[in-house]
Formats: structure tokens, sequence, C-alpha cells
């Protein structure tokens, strides 16, 4: 659906319709007939109707409170962010000149807390809010502006101030104020705030009595909203303490329950299991979750981590970009953004601009004295150091970054960190210090139920049992022994030579053997079945060849370039969504989300969403059947003539749709592919 589709365009003249005004109270009693069915088109237009009504009247009031309705509308089960923001500007335009009212408060805080990017116009509105609410005497009305206000003092910075508003917020959803709707929109701005933070412990002080209140319930609406924002803070909160295993299942639960009593996707949980997916290198995964969710400013952080991950610096730097001309004078999420964007850079080895977001980052977040925010500020920063060549002053920051974590729960932060030290001691020639920190990385990560990038496990590979006999052991036991036992795949012409140990076996190139050169130098990473096959294969030039990807199907499913230019075209056009918005040019907004859409679908296409069923005859499930079979067939070939390392092999390459080698970090066989 188009941005404005079916509803009108929300700054339309306010005359009167000379023909058929409709009745706005009919109007308004079947569109909650419309809603009760789940009929969204009959709702829309139900609602839009009532807008006409009301201003028909000059009931500017009640219009724009229906306007309110509408924005709900297509930003919750729309998922429409740009139509949602016009409908709620529309609200406030409409109620801007009528004396002091109620309805002034309502509109002003009719978006959810954590959907408005700048935390200056949610401080002002909520500002506004409150001065209402108290005035005429609305203990809901004041709960969602102290909760929207308290958001935004946190992410200015005035942390402490904040909190004490979110605080008061809580006392009032959990005591006299009975709307249960506003009240989770409240909450979510709470637990947005407590993220930001890392501030769990007090998160979780107010579970049991917003359970109590029904506010964490199992029901639709208002509940089910809330509890999928709650199991996105608990699943991010047990990926910093290693539990990635847990997060995983509270997500995937929480998005078949939300979707059991939704008719449409879930968005907190969908988002951070993207986030999730990315930390693990199931890059294909994350891109599906994501698809038509960047909209949203939660969305943009883990859409920019994707393209970063995918090697795509250019749209991390685009993406990252966006989000801080969005998000203006916020420091918590400036932070995280300007993180991605200094390693963009520094793959794109341009340095000077690395060094100016790093100068950047550190700015944002002076004075914050959030220690898990400053830690990754300080890795960010050694980083830069490291890429300038100079180590020693990598490893000093380091350090500094490890002290910070010294009260922090959490381990994962502090193995990571542990290992790039690693890194920058070998950069300095200090062995013997890489050792020793690579078995302390070790010691934390023997408990933690977490993916390694390929870069880290190398490392612990090679570092962690080295010159043992030389450092001063660890009181902490050393985990079960990584990897010693590495097998390899040389291309030697037209063969390739395996190793393992003292045994050696030549064989002739295949297909199914460069596939699995593939999957091996890039362990833990997923690839989709038709990325392979143009990876190995090549896609057949335009005109030339037969075109695999149309034989059988409909010829939506596309390949991997062009996947990339869609990806560039749908970051352009979300830039160019945002500044229709910000000079309230709301025609070209919905032109350009027109296309917009248009582009999400395809890539939806393209990995079998939508509701679009994959024919046996695709081109998706003709790649997944010939990459498995020629990867089982590979498999076995090193299995006949490295038996211990082919069932390495056998046990660790995983394949289907989505395919990879994907090694336990205990397990005694680690496959590289050597250049």
């Amino acid at each position: 659906m188009s941005a404005l589709a079916g509803a009108g365009t929300p700054d339309a003249p306010d005359s009167p319709h000379a023909l058929d005004t409709p009745d706005p109270e009919c109007a308004l009693a079947s569109a909650a007939d419309a809603w009760a069915a789940f009929d969204m088109n009959a709702l829309v237009a139900h609602l839009s109707a009532a807008i006409r009504g009301f201003t028909a009247r000059s009931d500017r009031r009640q219009a724009a409170m229906t306007c309110v309705q509408l924005g709900n509308v297509f930003g919750g089960p729309l998922g429409n962010l740009t139509a949602s923001r016009a409908w709620y500007t529309r609200a406030i335009r409409l109620v801007a000149d009528e004396p002091p009212c109620i309805e002034q408060g309502w509109v002003a805080i009719a978006a959810m807390g954590c959907d408005v990017d700048d935390p200056d116009v949610l401080l002002a509105r909520a500002e506004l809010a409150l001065d209402r609410a108290r005035r005429f005497g609305n203990l809901n009305l004041e709960a969602k502006a102290l909760a929207d206000g308290g958001l935004a003092l946190v992410r200015l910075g005035r942390i402490e101030e904040g909190m004490a508003r979110l605080d008061e917020a809580m006392a009032l959803v959990c005591g006299p104020a009975d709307d249960i709707e506003t009240a989770a929109k409240s909450v979510c701005s709470f637990f947005t705030a407590c993220y930001a933070t890392a501030d769990y412990q007090r998160a979780g002080s107010w579970n049991p009595l917003l359970r109590q209140h029904g506010l964490m319930g199992d029901t639709g609406g208002g509940p089910i909203f809330l509890r999928s924002h709650c199991d996105s803070v608990q699943a991010t909160l047990l990926c910093e303490l290693g539990r990635w295993s847990d997060a995983e299942a509270i997500l995937t639960r929480s998005i078949a329950d939300f979707e059991s009593l939704m008719p449409f996707g879930s968005w907190h949980p969908a988002i951070t299991l993207a986030d999730l997916r990315i930390r693990q290198g199931r890059v294909a995964e994350a891109e599906m979750l994501l698809l038509g969710k960047d909209s949203a400013l939660e969305a943009l952080l883990p859409a920019a981590r994707l393209h970063l991950a995918r090697g795509e610096h250019a749209l991390a730097i685009a993406a990252a970009g966006r989000g801080l001309r969005a998000i203006a004078s916020d420091r918590m999420r400036a932070a995280e953004l300007l993180a991605v964007m200094v390693e963009a850079h520094l793959a794109l080895r341009n340095v000077e601009a690395a060094v100016e977001a790093a100068d950047e980052m550190d700015r944002r977040v002076s004075g914050l004295r959030l220690p898990v925010l400053d830690a990754r500020c300080r890795a960010v920063r050694a980083l830069v150091c490291s890429a300038t060549g100079d180590a020693d002053g990598a490893i000093a920051i380091m350090l500094g970054a490890l002290d910070e974590l010294a009260a922090a729960s959490v381990p994962w932060l502090r193995a990571t960190l542990l290992l790039d030290l690693v890194g920058y001691r070998e950069q300095a020639g200090d062995r013997t210090g890489a050792a020793a920190d690579a078995r302390a990385a070790a010691s934390v990560l023997a408990s933690l139920d977490v993916v390694l990038s390929p870069t880290h496990a190398e490392l612990l590979a090679r570092l962690a049992t080295a010159g043992h006999e030389a450092v001063t052991p660890l009181p902490t036991p050393l985990p079960t022994p990584l990897p010693t036992q590495p097998a390899s795949l040389t291309k030697s012409g037209k063969w390739w030579v395996a190793v393992h140990g003292a045994k050696e076996a030549r064989m002739a190139d295949s297909k199914g053997l460069r596939y699995l050169v593939e999957l091996v130098g890039r362990p833990g990473v997923e690839r989709h079945a038709l990325d392979l096959v143009d990876r190995v294969e090549g896609s057949a030039p335009p005109g030339r060849g037969v075109d695999r990807r149309r034989l059988g199907d409909a010829g939506d499913i596309i390949d991997s370039r062009a996947r990339a230019q869609y990806r560039r075209r749908v970051e352009e056009l979300r830039a160019e969504v945002d500044e229709a918005l910000d000079v309230d040019d709301l025609d070209r907004a919905e032109a350009l989300q027109a296309e917009l859409d248009q582009f999400v679908a395809q890539l939806a296409r393209a990995f079998g969403l939508g509701g679009k069923a994959r024919q046996a005859s695709s081109a998706v499930e003709r790649a997944r059947l010939n990459v498995t079979r020629a990867l089982r067939a590979a498999t076995a070939r090193v299995a006949d003539a490295l038996p211990e390392a082919g069932a390495a092999l056998d046990r660790n390459v995983r394949t289907g749709t989505y395919c990879a080698y994907d090694p336990p970090a205990d397990d005694p066989i680690r496959w590289i592919v050597q250049s």
C-alpha cells in the first residue's frame, strides 16, 4: 500500500466537501467493526471518512484525534512510518491554534516515544503534553508524557533526570493510570531507555509490578506489543551475557506468539533477531528479517551493521549517516552509528574520515559516565590507532577499556575486547602478552554460547595455548582445548590439494570443491545457494546464454549483483523520504515511499518471502538441490582420502537454501583455505 492510499492527503484543505459529507460518528463505529475484523482497507477508509466529517463540522479537535487513530494504523498494522508521521503531523497542526485543550497533549505524544528520531523534538512534545495533562488532570496522559520526556532526556545525556521521570511514569502506570494502551506505550519508552543505558537492573525491578498490573500478559492489544518489546530488551541483555541460544529462543518464541495473535508481522523481536543473526554471521537471514523495517530508526543500526558484514562499506556509511541526521543531538545512539562509520571508513582505507568520526564519537559520549558505552567507544578509538600503525597506543586504550568494565557484568564484550587486545599485542611484537590475553579470553569464552568471527577464532587457535610455560597460568581453568589439528585446501592448477597432518590428497577441480572452498573460507557465515552458484559459475551476461533464474518460474528471483543494486536504491530512497518529510513535502514522500515499497517487495520475492511459495522447478529450488548434491559429493571425496578430516567437514558443513561451514569451538579439526 502506498503511504496514504485510500486516506486522502493529510494536508488537504479544511473546507467541507460539497458532496456526500459522511457522518463522523457512524464512520468511527464502522472503523471499530473493521478493526475487530482486521480489515485494514476498510479501517483506513472509515477513519478517512470520519476525518472528512469532523472537518466539515469544523470540529478540529475530533478531526485531530481521528488523525491520530489513522496514524496509529499506518504505524502499527500497516508498518508504514512515512504515512504514520504524516498523519501525526496533520493532527498537531489541526489543534495548534486552538485554546489550551487536552487534545493538544494527546496529539503531541501520539507516536511511540522510541519511534521519534530527534530527542529534542520528543522532549518538546512531552513537555507540552505534561502541561496539558496536569492542567486538565489526566493521569494517563501524564504517564505517557513523563515516559517520553524521560526517554528524550536520557538520549540527550541527562540520564539521572530522565530516569527519575521514567520511574515516576512507571509508578503511575502501576498505580492510578488505567488506560492499558497508553500504559503499554509508556513502558516501551521506559524499556528503551533501560536498554540504551544498559540499566537492566532497573528494568528488572519494575517487571513484577508490570506483570501484576497485566502489562506483560499474553493477550492482544497493548500487552502483546509491550511483551514483544520486553522480550527484545531481555534478549539483548542475554546477547551481552553471551547466552545467544537463550536469546534466540526468546525472540523466535516472541515472534511466533505475536503473529499468532496479530495478522501482521512483529517489529521489535524481528529486528533484534536480525541483529543477533549478524553477530552469528547469518547475514542472509538478517536481511530477510529487516526487509521493510528499516524505515524505523530502531532497525537502522542493524541495517548499517549488515552492510558492514557484507562488505558494502559505502552503504554502511550511508545508512549510519542517515541515522545521524535523523537523531540530531541524540548522544546514545550516535555513538553506535559512528562506530559503524569508523569501521567502514577504515575498510575503505579512508583513515582521515575514520579519525573524524571517532573524534565525533568521543565528543558525543563525553561526560555520560556509562562504563559499557565508554568501553565500546575506547575499542573503536583503539581500532583507529591500530590502523595508523600505533599498536602501543591501541594497547593502552584497550587496557583502559577493560578497566571500564571492571564492575560491569558483560562477559561477551569483555571477551571481544580481550581478543582485540591480542591482535594489537601481536601487531606490537609482544607474542608473550598476546598469548596470555588469548588464554584470558578463552577462559571468559568457556562459559559463553557465542559464535566467534573468523579473525578471532584464528587468533585463539594460534595463541590460546602458545607459550603457556613462559606465562604465569591464569587462576581460571582453561576451556576445552581449541582446535590444534588444521586441515587445508589449496588450489594447484586444475587440482585441489587436501592436507591433514602427514596425509595429503590431490583431487580434480569440481563445482562441489569450489562451493566447499567458498564456505570454508568464511566459517560461520551463511551463503544463499544462488549466491554460491553466482560466485562459482558466474551469471550469464544479458542476452547471452541461459538465465537459470527464468526457467520454470515468473523470473522474480534476482541474482546477487541485482540484489546489491536494489539495496543501494533502497538506501537512496530511504534518505530521500527522510528529506521530504523534513521539509513537510508529503506528496513527494508518498511517491518516494511507493517506489521504495516496490524495491522492498522485489527483494522479499528474491528470498521467497511475502507469501510466495517456492515452486519445485524454481531457480532457488534447483540451486538448492544442485549445490547440496555437489557439496555432499565433494565432502565424500575428501572423506575417502582423509577420513578423519572429511568427517569433520561432513558434520560441520550445513546445506540447503542457506549453506555454511560452521564448526563448533571445541571441534578438534579446523579446515582452512590456503592461498
